[in-house]
């Protein structure tokens, strides 16, 4: 589901933050002032809240402070005090559109249902994006179903580019008051094409197929999605159903939990590219207006997590209950964040506590191997790398990373034929792989070994993924280990404009330009590479070949057993 960024535009409400304007402060506040702007620009909502309240206390009457305040707050998920200082915005206040959508999703949240009908009315809802599909929700509260279903099908009808988002939501809406054939149609793609739904929409879809007495297409459709959806609240389902095949339909039952699903669906359709604010604070809004919506919980703690906020990102994960069937996927979101703040430790110890207690679960098991991996803790890996091979069909071609990333552990570990072993089962489930040919070619030539094959290897990686420095750089290699150093220079080159900063690639090119005669350049990169914080033993090497020449360094290895 992928909406053009320009839905920000048509959500009538800005996207950067601070959201309401500039502002003139008192000379006392001027440091908390810039500290709470940075702060919000940086997309530390938190940070940005107190220091935006610490100015306001200041200077009470400042509205734009206040809506700064406001945004903060709510960005945050601090609903109460962001819906208290958006009412005391006054309402002919230009730029107050967030206000109006805090406002309005406190209605909603309090069972106000009337209000929010009467402030759409008045065109201070949540904004032009949001109110169509909010209006659907609303009549249905009323009870009057037809205008509800007038409401969703004029949306669809229309060249709005929110058009495609609304079938969902129809579906949804007959689903609550029991016309599951009239569901079942649009889910199906009968009544308006194929949907691209998410795993939210594979579980109103399979409920639904079950109240049609057909709980084995709803086990297949589980099925199919498991197969590339490891989303625990399908297999939770999958689980339920083919206990109970009678259970009843319990996904999106009030009019609340239909506006919740809207404002879920929109944060995701706008996605992150025209900022975080406004997908953040509409993910925050549907937890707000639906408490049991844990998938939004998870979106929020993604989207704090892409833009760096691991602190607040890492407490939202950890407010997943444990009894919910995506608490496993919260917990590796949390890892990362630990990861990512360097509580390394604290990482490892998350994963390994999910190992123990969802020891069937594949994903925990990978994610635990990668974490050790990227420790360098590389046996640990291997084991758990191992243990998720043992849990999935070794014969899907997904199953290759497994074999990769416990073949680089091995290789680490200089068991180099486990590890060629497993980067070869990884080329027989995807024979293009590129990061595989790539690791595999260039660990070939590296040993001179079969370099015929590793040119073939890492010429298909370089066709497959041209872009990649790396990749480049592992053909132009290739071609210097074979001895053939005019045709290295064109790759090297190559990816020395991709890597410019990588000291391994400018000592690569420094190497190829010395085999051609090109030795002032060659020291030129020499020196580049040693610019760019080189392992301490490569650093040596390349001092030694600016002192004495890549020909001397060769030959005083050769003579000494060396590379």
């Amino acid at each position: 589901m992928r909406i053009f960024t320009r839905l920000a535009l048509i959500a009538g409400i800005g996207l950067s933050t601070p959201a309401i304007g500039q502002v003139t402060v008192q000379l006392d506040f001027a440091g908390p002032y810039l500290a709470a702007r940075h702060a919000a620009l940086q997309g530390d909502h938190r940070v940005a809240a107190e220091y935006f309240l610490e100015v306001l206390s200041g200077d009470p009457e400042n509205h734009v402070l206040r809506g700064d305040a406001m945004l903060a707050l709510a960005a945050v998920g601090d609903w109460n005090r962001a819906s208290a200082l958006a009412a005391e915005l006054p309402a002919e206040m230009e730029g107050r559109e967030f206000a109006d959508l805090i406002l309005q999703i406190a209605r909603i949240r309090d069972g106000n249902l009337a209000g929010a009908s009467e402030a759409i009315a008045e065109q201070r809802g949540a904004g032009p994006l949001v109110d169509p599909m909010l209006a659907g929700w609303l009549f249905l509260g009323e009870g009057d179903m037809s205008r509800a279903t007038e409401t969703f099908v004029s949306i669809i009808e229309s060249n709005s580019p929110i058009a495609g988002l609304v079938p969902y939501q129809l579906a949804l809406a007959r689903a609550s008051v029991g016309d599951f054939e009239g569901a079942d149609r649009i889910f199906s793609g009968e009544e308006y094409g194929p949907l691209q739904v998410s795993s939210r929409g594979l579980r109103a879809h399979a409920q639904v197929l079950v109240q049609l007495d057909r709980h084995e297409d709803a086990l297949e459709l589980l099925d199919t999605a498991l197969e590339r959806n490891g989303d625990q609240s399908l297999v939770v389902l999958r689980a339920s159903i083919a206990e109970n095949p009678t259970r009843p339909y319990d996904f999106i039952t009030t009019p609340q939990e239909g506006m919740a699903e809207v404002l879920f669906n929109l944060s995701r359709a706008l996605g992150t590219e025209a900022g975080t604010t406004l997908p953040l604070i509409y993910a925050r809004a549907a937890h707000v207006i639906d408490p049991e919506h844990v998938h939004s919980l998870l979106l929020a703690a993604d989207i704090l997590a892409e833009t760096g906020q691991y602190v607040l990102a890492e407490e939202t994960y950890a407010q997943v209950p444990r009894e919910n069937p995506l608490f496993v996927d919260a917990e590796l979101g949390r890892s990362e964040a630990l990861f990512q703040m360097d509580r390394t430790d604290a990482a490892v110890e998350v994963l390994s506590a999910l190992v123990r207690d969802y020891p069937a679960i594949a994903s925990v098991h990978t994610a635990l191997g990668d974490v050790l991996r990227r420790l360098e803790r590389y046996a640990g890996a291997v084991t758990a790398y191992s243990d998720a091979l043992d849990l999935v069909d070794r014969s899907r071609e997904r199953t290759w990373f497994l074999y990769y990333a416990r073949g680089i552990s091995y290789d680490n570990l200089e068991q180099w034929e486990e590890a060629e072993a497993d980067f070869r089962a990884a080329l027989e489930l995807s024979p293009g792989q590129p990061n595989v040919l790539n690791y595999l070619g260039y660990s070939l030539v590296e040993q001179r070994r079969n370099l015929d094959e590793a040119l073939d290897m890492i010429e298909r990686a370089v066709t497959a993924r041209p872009t990649s420095g790396y990749i480049v750089d592992s053909l132009g290699w290739v071609f210097y280990r074979l001895g053939r150093y005019e045709e290295a220079v064109d790759p090297m080159e190559r990816a020395v404009e991709l890597l410019p900063n990588d000291s391994i690639v400018n000592d690569h090119l420094g190497d190829v330009y010395w085999m051609v005669g090109r030795e002032r350049e060659a020291r030129f990169q020499w020196s580049r590479a040693l610019s760019f914080g080189p392992e301490p033993a490569e650093a040596a090497r390349i001092r030694r070949k600016l002192d004495v020449g890549l020909d001397a360094v060769l030959a005083e290895e050769e003579e000494s057993g060396g590379q």
